[in-house]
């Protein structure tokens, strides 16, 4: 689910030596390892994008999400782990492609306002709620992160958030908690989220005998939002497990965090900066 068309493990492999945008020491690469909570991240990022008019019309009526959702979500996995594990050259580059896409984006939200892509207010939104989705879904269903590495979490995604034209993004835990609560008026319940939920839980994005464990995590991602969010975007029945339920969530996302797989981003990351494949999983 990591790998697009046209890419492999050695894009994070090669040049040898060469520095990421993070450090191997940073929160971020204890984070992103992990696939269980990438995955309910990301899922609870992209309700949040979808919640807001703009970005929800930028996303729908541009991208190819709901013709070929694992395609969309490969690319938009790459990216991420491109982000935070790739060797600073190719991830410059990439993101200068995505900014470059982004510029031709943009219309007429439902609501009549214009938008585009390359709004930097949106992208502050899509970055905050990225970081946000990634971090909360990690710290309760995988291992609780401490509040110094939430706000050192928040902080070690600024660069990366400039390269992508986010000016002005949460520097801290207390700093996201207030943009929640200050974007809150500007978000809507929509059709589309409801239909975003339906396409993730059954888009083959586990294998046939895991698929029931993919819709456990999808309804895990609704209930890393705010439960006064998910009140506002009318999605309180989507986030329902039973306490069996969470914790099977729980207990696999705490094996995972624990299992090096080789052709992982993160392992090749650190063979690329000569680091032991289990750097990240003591």
């Amino acid at each position: 689910m990591l790998q697009p068309e046209g890419t492999g493990p050695d894009d994070f492999r090669f040049p040898e030596g060469e520095a990421a945008l993070t450090a191997p020491d940073s929160v971020s690469w204890r984070v992103f390892k992990n696939p269980v909570s990438v995955f309910i991240g990301g899922v609870a990022a992209v309700l949040l994008e979808l919640a807001e008019p703009g970005v929800r019309s930028g996303v729908w009526l541009h991208s190819s999400f709901r013709e070929r959702p694992v395609e969309r979500l490969r690319r938009t996995g790459y990216a991420a782990m491109m982000t935070v594990y790739g060797p600073r050259s190719r991830t410059e580059a990439l993101i200068a492609g995505v900014t470059r896409r982004h510029g031709q984006v943009n219309g007429v939200a439902p609501d009549g306002r214009a938008y585009s892509a390359a709004d930097p207010k949106l992208l502050d939104w899509v970055h905050a709620t990225a970081s946000f989705g990634f971090l909360e879904a990690y710290h309760r269903f995988v291992d609780p992160v401490s509040l110094p590495d939430r706000d050192r979490f928040y902080v070690e995604g600024q660069p990366a958030a400039r390269l992508y034209g986010a000016l002005s993004v949460p520097s801290s835990e207390a700093d996201m908690a207030a943009l929640l609560v200050r974007m809150a008026p500007q978000l809507e319940p929509s059709d589309v989220l409801h239909e975003f939920l339906r396409i993730v839980r059954v888009m083959p994005a586990l294998p046939p005998a895991l698929r029931p464990m993919q819709r456990l995590l999808v309804t895990a991602a609704v209930m890393v939002l705010p439960a006064g969010l998910r009140d506002r975007l009318d999605l309180a029945s989507a986030a329902t497990l039973s306490p069996w339920q969470e914790g099977l969530v729980r207990h696999v996302g705490a094996a995972m965090d624990h299992l090096v797989l080789r052709s992982h981003p993160a392992v090749q990351a650190c063979r690329r900066l000569g680091l032991p494949d289990d750097h990240l999983y003591g």
